[in-house]
């Protein structure tokens, strides 16, 4: 019998954090994203409750993550090969203590192909001492979010595009899901947010925040350039049942709004790429007044974790956020 996912809520034995740590690829935002992701370590271990581990790639790397983080209760630094920190994607997904599941990583459509990152499954798992299962097929652990009972929500533009496995259907999607993790029921959105490398990774637009409940963003200023993302999202996910039947809880969430990227483009920016640790949720944010009603509302929605609010415009540079660089260990 294959074991549901558990719920991000659920009890963590640990928690994996990738820390930047490549210098031709972050540029001039390398330093400024080792500060961001040390602040989130430090949220992590300490309001967050978790053990956290943070995975570092090279001497430099290594250098930089223990003068920021050595000696902080809480993290561990763990020297391990990557090739950049999207842990979510290119980690194994942990199904239950001590077990683990892996599946082929292409570098999101073969867009950005890195050495190193298709051993970081291995590494976590066997650092973790968890039994790892391979899958045959194409998928990255921020193209789901899970409700702990096998409900999942994805979206068509990342799970159904040829470039991961060319030729699937919904129902071909659906039977590798609940062969590998368990899936009773996959929920469907459509496409993702704008300029998204990742081709609308779910974790980026609605996101399970306690059975039955689902939080998606709503525009924040007129020129949100996200706003029909939001609102078809949310027009697909009323009326919806999860697995065990009951009728989804729809709770919208102000967005940061228009955040350009170095390009003048509008940037894949969002609140939903929060994490849920032990003790606390841990925010992303990019614009301090939509940031104070969007961590209001999560207070209302996380009742007994603390709600904290950091800065993540430099990890953005690189195309994700918080949820992004991290992946959970059940306790």
């Amino acid at each position: 019998m294959n074991r549901f996912v558990p719920a991000e809520w659920a009890p963590h034995r640990a928690i994996w954090v990738g820390f930047p740590s490549h210098a031709d690829l972050w540029e001039g935002d390398l330093a400024p994203a080792q500060a961001e992701v040390a602040a989130l370590a430090r949220a992590l271990a300490g309001p967050g409750g978790e053990q956290v581990r943070l995975l570092v790639c090279g001497e430099a790397g290594e250098t930089a993550a223990r003068e920021a983080l050595g000696g902080v209760p809480g993290v561990e630094i763990v020297p391990g090969r990557f090739g950049d920190v999207w842990l979510r994607d290119t980690g194994p997904i942990f199904v239950a203590r001590g077990e683990a599941r892996a599946f082929r990583f292409n570098g999101w459509g073969g867009k950005y192909v890195l050495e190193g990152d298709n051993t970081v499954a291995d590494q976590l798992a066997a650092a973790s001492g968890a039994r790892l299962t391979r899958a045959g097929f194409v998928l990255e652990g921020g193209a789901l979010d899970h409700d702990g009972e096998g409900t999942v929500l994805t979206t068509r533009e990342c799970l159904l595009n040829p470039n991961r496995n060319r030729g699937w259907r919904e129902a071909d999607a659906e039977a590798a899901l609940a062969g590998s993790l368990g899936a009773r029921k996959v929920i469907w959105l459509g496409k993702g947010l704008l300029n998204d490398h990742t081709d609308g990774h779910v974790d980026n637009l609605a996101r399970f925040v306690a059975p039955g409940v689902v939080a998606i963003p709503m525009s924040y200023g007129a020129d949100d350039p996200h706003a029909f993302v939001y609102d078809i999202a949310a027009r697909d996910l009323a009326g919806q049942t999860d697995a065990a039947g009951r009728v989804l809880r729809v709770v919208r969430l102000p967005s940061p709004g228009l955040v350009e990227g170095p390009d003048r483009a509008s940037a894949p920016a969002s609140h939903m790429n929060f994490v849920i640790a032990n003790k606390a949720v841990v925010v992303p944010t990019y614009n301090e007044r939509a940031a104070a009603f969007a961590l209001q509302g999560l207070e209302a929605l996380f009742p007994g974790r603390k709600i904290v609010g950091l800065p993540s415009r430099a990890l953005l540079t690189g195309g994700g956020s918080f949820h992004c660089i991290t992946q959970q260990e059940p306790a």
